[in-house]
């Protein structure tokens, strides 16, 4: 299943000109590749791989000569990908990887060794992309989709740059995801798999966990979190079927825990007092799906020294995920957008912030379980801030949501803006208090230069 999303960098592109606007055989700039994006955007979800087979055929198959991990769950499969790929970094192995969705501008979503695709290799990587959308549109009527593109332009530059390994994300699934048309992974990773895109994966756990273990190929490794009974039957059952050895990481092997807000230990199998700065209790669970994929990659031929990995993962950041922004209030953005995160972010209030002040800006999408994610979070606020994320038409609207909120707590307001919901919650909030930001990752870029710049700055790419 492709992604659906909407980016705002491709919004204001799709205003500079209709099309590209660049001739066959041109090489295209950044904006002319921004606004084919936008025009891609148009074309909606479209499951299957048949596009996305076609497409990359008419590009030589890139993907066919690289090495990938490929990672699936709901929630935490960003941070797990950022762990994994920061250590293999710090390794000294040439790492792209793949992520979505972009927090600050666009070309985020494309990174080796940490860094995002520059604005003249995104335009000159599109172009060939591009023609053969385009070539094939002509010929079979069939138009590629925004993340088909994405994923056709993501695995032609990884091969250009000969990266040696690939970190992969998948969007909302995983059997018809487009970036399941990858060979056989090295390894198959499954962050927790919960409720969330019903519409689009099954009504069930165990339809989701099916779309999801979906990626998993013969000759590949697998390597999951402790899962729910339902998603763990099926992916036990799908590794008995593709051939394939399953490692779980157990956290009864996670010793000498301590939490905290700027650093966080532990020790893990042979790994002794691991650290990272990622915040929330979760993290130590999904630092630990890492650490144990990173030892199965080891024996595939990719190993790590123990102070590279260690380095790595202390290095590891990844915006908007229970991030500090500011202190004094505290100012945290989190991006939990379902019910299973919520019920995290729950947990990491209720152990860092125990008998504190809680202010929350409070945004969430149209098709997420707003009243799921409203029940778990809300009694724990001192006020509530509704907001809306600026240029998405999948957010629901401050006012609309301020309804609901006010179902379960009636000191809630709407913010006509977030720069007004920033400024309302910190006129609330004391020096000892605590303001939260969550609900979308879609808004927590703005959040987060707002918070750390007092104002959004605008700039061609729609951010």
């Amino acid at each position: 299943m492709q992604r659906c999303r909407f980016d705002a960098s491709l919004s204001a592109a799709g205003d500079l000109i209709a099309r590209s606007g660049a001739r066959i055989g041109e090489e295209m700039n950044y904006q002319e590749a921004l606004a084919y994006m936008q025009e891609c955007n148009t074309f909606g979800v479209v499951p299957g791989l048949e596009n996305i087979k076609e497409l990359l055929a008419r590009l030589g198959n890139p993907q066919e000569k690289l090495s990938f991990i490929h990672i699936a769950g709901t929630n935490g499969k960003g941070s797990v990908m950022n762990f994994i790929s920061t250590v293999l970094t710090e390794g000294g192995y040439k790492t792209g990887r793949y992520i979505s969705p972009a927090i600050f501008e666009y070309r985020e979503l494309f990174q080796i060794n940490g860094k995002p695709i520059s604005k003249a290799e995104l335009g000159k990587t599109m172009e060939p992309v591009r023609e053969a959308a385009e070539a094939m549109a002509a010929e079979t009527g069939r138009h590629s989709t925004v993340f088909e593109v994405e994923t056709a332009l993501a695995f032609l530059w990884f091969c250009q740059k000969k990266c040696d390994i690939v970190v992969l994300e998948t969007g909302m699934g995983g059997l018809l995801d487009a970036t399941n048309v990858i060979p056989a992974p090295l390894l198959c990773v499954f962050a927790s798999i919960s409720m969330d895109h019903m519409a689009f994966l099954g009504d069930t756990l165990e339809e989701i966990a099916a779309q999801k273990a979906g990626i998993i190929k013969p000759g590949s490794r697998v390597v999951s979190c402790r899962q729910l009974p339902e998603a763990m039957g099926v992916i036990e059952e799908a590794c008995k079927e593709k051939g394939c050895e399953l490692f779980v990481s157990d956290m009864e092997s996670a010793k000498n825990v301590k939490y905290g807000l700027e650093k966080q230990r532990f020790s893990y199998k042979g790994h002794k007092t691991l650290e990272i700065t990622m915040a929330g209790i979760h993290q130590i669970d999904n630092c630990a799906l890492a650490v144990e994929a990173l030892d199965r990659l080891a024996d595939l031929g990719f190993p790590v020294k123990e102070e590279k990995l260690r380095a790595g993962l202390l290095r590891a950041k990844w915006p908007g995920r229970f991030e500090i922004i500011g202190r004094k209030p505290l100012f945290i953005a989190d991006g939990a957008h379902n019910e299973d995160g919520a019920v995290k972010l729950a947990q990491s209030i209720r152990f860092y912030f125990t008998n504190r002040r809680i202010i929350y800006i409070m945004g969430i999408l149209k098709d997420k379980e707003a009243d799921k994610i409203i029940r778990n979070t809300c009694r724990y606020a001192e006020a509530v801030i509704t907001v809306a994320a600026p240029g998405n038409p999948r957010a629901i609207p401050a006012y609309e949501l301020a309804g609901e909120v006010r179902r379960y707590h009636e000191n809630v307001t709407a913010a006509d803006s977030l720069e007004e919901a920033v400024e309302m919650a910190r006129l609330l909030a004391g020096k000892e208090d605590v303001i939260l930001a969550f609900g979308s990752l879609s808004f927590q870029g703005d959040i987060i230069r707002i918070a750390e710049n007092g104002a959004v700055r605008r700039d061609t790419h729609g951010r």
